[in-house]
């Protein structure tokens, strides 16, 4: 018997004020959430008549309507809307295509035009009072959230307005950096069923204590894709940072970190693999030297990203996932011994469900 799953619908609010403007429902729907980039929604709102027509007109501006999607009434999904499209097929029916980013896409568009400084700041204080600096300014206020956990990490950090950077960017940048963190804003439902915009942040990575997971293949796995890219593996690195120079009349050349070489994979048989990386607004050099670090540390290992497919009406999976970890056992011919291995799920793409197309989930994982 097939499980039918509960429908999904679209809140559109006021992205300031998260007034309610209308709830709509939505076909050819595609939504994905990540660890580490913004995540993405889009859909087709169908426009069967003139009332609907008035009432999406009204509810539909890119750049300031906020959309939550509900699954039943769960939030599964929260950003901006950020592009609409009217399509009318040979037929004469209509549907307003819509598109929508992760709330952090909203960071993106904020840039800073002051300059901060912090000096022996735990690290996600400074992530916190850039949102702060985003959510102070007149308009800027969207209901991100967030609660007083540290870090235990201390930086110091000096931000120019002159460089006009994105928030966004400055965020990633802080993260990415030896002994960083991950961030993310969640979207949920409390429990007094109030929406919520939640900033999250884990150092070194973020892990929700959700139970574990079993995913079989044969069984739930419809499919997977094991990814091993060589192409952008290092084992040694240097990055650039801001002007290293004071003289004018002189030729302008960047600070450059220190180079960092993992002997050890030298050692092991590995050739020599170069690799280099860009901080152009920082100048302090031990912030430089901290990026590379981290940029080696990522670059050594490779792209191993594996994907599964699974089915949603046989395992538990929903965008609460996010952050917890899954225990994958996969026989095959690859895998005579059958893999049995603990994976973070770091992103995951949803397919509801479509005519002849049961609901499907792909998760996106890297090594627990």
């Amino acid at each position: 018997m097939q499980v039918l799953s509960p429908p999904y619908r679209l809140l559109l609010c006021d992205l300031r004020s998260d007034q309610v403007l209308d709830a709509l429902p939505v076909q050819q729907l595609s939504l994905d959430d990540y660890i580490g980039k913004a995540g993405a929604m889009s859909g087709t709102i169908p426009i069967p008549n003139a009332s609907i027509a008035a009432r999406a007109r009204a509810a539909i501006v890119p750049g300031r309507t906020a959309v939550w999607l509900e699954r039943g009434r769960e939030i599964w999904w929260g950003g901006v809307l950020w592009t609409a499209s009217l399509a009318s097929d040979s037929r004469g029916f209509l549907g307003v295509q819509v598109q929508a980013g992760t709330w952090d896409t909203y960071l993106s568009h904020r840039l800073l035009y002051d300059s901060l400084t912090a000096t022996a700041t735990d690290q996600f204080d400074i992530a916190r009072g850039l949102i702060d600096y985003v959510q102070n300014t007149r308009g800027g206020d969207i209901g991100i959230e967030y609660d007083t956990a540290v870090s235990g990490v201390l930086r110091d950090r000096t931000y120019s307005r002159y460089d006009l950077p994105a928030v966004r960017d400055l965020i990633d940048q802080l993260g990415a950096v030896e002994g960083g963190f991950e961030w993310r804003i969640a979207s949920y439902r409390d429990t007094n069923g109030r929406r919520i915009k939640r900033l999250q942040l884990g150092t070194p990575t973020i892990r929700t204590g959700h139970s574990e997971i079993v995913l079989d293949h044969p069984g739930p796995i419809l499919s997977y894709t094991w990814p091993i890219d060589a192409t952008v593996r290092a084992n040694a690195w240097q990055s650039r940072g801001a002007s290293d120079n004071d003289n004018q009349a002189a030729d302008s050349v960047p600070k450059m970190s220190a180079l960092q070489l993992a002997t050890q994979d030298i050692t092991d048989g590995w050739p020599r693999l170069d690799g280099s990386s860009d901080y152009t607004t920082v100048s302090e050099q031990a912030t430089l030297d901290a990026h590379a670090a981290a940029d080696l540390a990522a670059a050594r290992a490779g792209t191993e990203i594996p994907e599964v497919t699974v089915d949603m009406s046989r395992a538990l999976v929903s965008p609460a996932l996010l952050g917890s970890t899954v225990r994958l056992r996969i026989r095959d011919l690859w895998h005579p011994e059958t893999l049995n291995a603990r994976y973070r799920v770091v992103g995951l793409a949803i397919s509801p469900p479509e005519r002849g197309r049961s609901e499907s989930a792909r998760l996106y994982l890297e090594a627990a």
